[in-house]
Parts: C-alpha cells; sequence; structure tokens
C-alpha cells in the first residue's frame, strides 16, 4: 500500500480546495437543536485541528432534501471524519450508529439528542425494524450516512470490501438519492484498530462526494434481495473507483468477501 499523498501520484483527482467545500452556504433555520450546538462547540473545531481536509471533483453535497450518503470504511474514527465534511457541508450528519455508543453517559444523551438512531449488531434497530429509523431521517429530509460495508474493511490494503445492502435499501424505498463517498488519510490519524490518535501533527484527509446513483432502471421494481445486492455491487464499485482516484492506485479486481477468508463480519479481526 503506498504511504505517498493522494494528489502526487499519477492518476489522482485535481485538487479542488482546501477551504470549506461550498463558501457561503448558510445554516437554515431549524437545521441545528441544542445536542448538535453543544457537540459541534467542542469537537468540531478539536478535529479539525488535526485533520486538514483536501476536497476533490467537481461534486458537493445537495443544499436541501433528503439523502443517502455511502462512504468507505476503514478506521474507527471515521465516523468523525464523514460527520466533519458533512457538518463544514452545511447540512447535519445523521447516523445509524452502534448501539453501544447510546450507553455511554452523555454522549449517549447528545446522541439521542441529535436524532441518531441505535443500531443493534444483528443490523437492528432498538425498534426491533430493520432500518426503520433510517428511513425515519429520510423522510424528514435528513442526510443520512449509511456505511454499506457495515463494519471496517477487512481486505488488507484498506480497499472497499463486499457491501450490505442497508443503504441501498433506505434509498430506494424512500425514493431519495443515494451518494457515494470516498475519503483516504484517516489512517494518518488514527490506524485501523489503534488507540493511539496522531493529536500532534496535522494530517491531510481527502475527501470525494460522487454523483447521486442513477437509480431510474430499479424505481417501481419489487425490493426483493436480488435488485438490493444488485444495487449494492453497484454501489461498492462506485466508492471503490472514487477511492482509487484519491489513493491513485488500482484496487484489486475481486472485492474481499470477508465471508469466504473465514473472517468474522464484526468486531476486531486483526
Amino acid at each position: 500500500m503506498s504511504t505517498e499523498p493522494a494528489d502526487a501520484r499519477a492518476g489522482a483527482v485535481d485538487q479542488v480546495t482546501t477551504g470549506l467545500p461550498n463558501p457561503g452556504r448558510r445554516w437554515k433555520r431549524g437545521d441545528l437543536n441544542v445536542a448538535f450546538r453543544i457537540t459541534s462547540v467542542f469537537v468540531i473545531p478539536l478535529f479539525r485541528r488535526v485533520a486538514a481536509y483536501r476536497w476533490h471533483g467537481p461534486n458537493r453535497l445537495p443544499a436541501d432534501g433528503a439523502f443517502v450518503l455511502a462512504p468507505n470504511h476503514y478506521t474507527n474514527i471515521d465516523p468523525l471524519v464523514v460527520g466533519t465534511a458533512v457538518w463544514v457541508s452545511r447540512r447535519p450528519p445523521l447516523f445509524l450508529a452502534k448501539a453501544s455508543i447510546f450507553d455511554v453517559p452523555v454522549v449517549g444523551k447528545l446522541m439521542t439528542g441529535m436524532g441518531q438512531i441505535p443500531v443493534e449488531r444483528s443490523g437492528r434497530t432498538r425498534s426491533s425494524n430493520p432500518l426503520q429509523g433510517g428511513g425515519g431521517l429520510v423522510r424528514n429530509g435528513g442526510a443520512v450516512i449509511v456505511y454499506p460495508e457495515g463494519t471496517l474493511t477487512r481486505d488488507p490494503d484498506l480497499w472497499p470490501m463486499r457491501g450490505k445492502t442497508g443503504a441501498a435499501r433506505i434509498a430506494l424505498e424512500n425514493d431519495v438519492p443515494l451518494i457515494p463517498m470516498a475519503h483516504w488519510g484517516t489512517q494518518r490519524i488514527l490506524p485501523r484498530y489503534s488507540k493511539r490518535l496522531n493529536l500532534f501533527r496535522k494530517a491531510h484527509v481527502d475527501i470525494l462526494f460522487g454523483e447521486p446513483m442513477d437509480l431510474s432502471a430499479y424505481r417501481g421494481k419489487p425490493i426483493d434481495q436480488a435488485l438490493l445486492q444488485e444495487v449494492t455491487d453497484a454501489l461498492m464499485a462506485e466508492i471503490t473507483e472514487l477511492v482509487e482516484q484519491l489513493r491513485g492506485e488500482r484496487a484489486p479486481e475481486k472485492r474481499w468477501d470477508p465471508s469466504a477468508a473465514r473472517q468474522k463480519e464484526t468486531g476486531k479481526f486483526e
């Protein structure tokens, strides 16, 4: 795996800006509740001290309306990276998050207050309805972040692995855009499964939002497992292509499959 900066390698996308991704875009009335405001005061400035964002490509997140954002996932700090990217795009980031986080004092209260949705290890929400919480968020016009891999990639070189169908299901059932996203550089802040944060040297984090996927061929069809898997495979291909652009490298031809490698689906595997 290359450690050379993404924009220094052949094939990497042109750098656009290191400032705000949407200069001049402002928060809309009612976007931010008290929990979001409290969290932003402490979390966003701290994280931007250790992460220098570089925005690539012409695409930016929509200013209005619901959508599902599907990023790659390879370190435990990824939600903070992606959440901050959505925040500085002036959209409140909403996650389907591990239920155990909601049991942490103070943090759990803030997560609930922001409207984040707890998801059990089984993939079910605490209301026992799979992905119903995410559907409720998009029906309210939210920007919902769903990791299609479901957990940190098992690929040895941190390429996107096989995807699960949750992101596709929420987008199709609620007729909202499904937007692939890639980021690279998070491992310079916190390597996969490490507990040692790099807080003393600012790390470049490259961000690339893809175009919303064209789901017109799937609209109006029965949403069965075969259709969801087809959309998910196309989504993972687009995410992988975005990661390739940021890394300036080619991903393996065959996407990593934990079951084929006899790896457990959840928890630390290294």
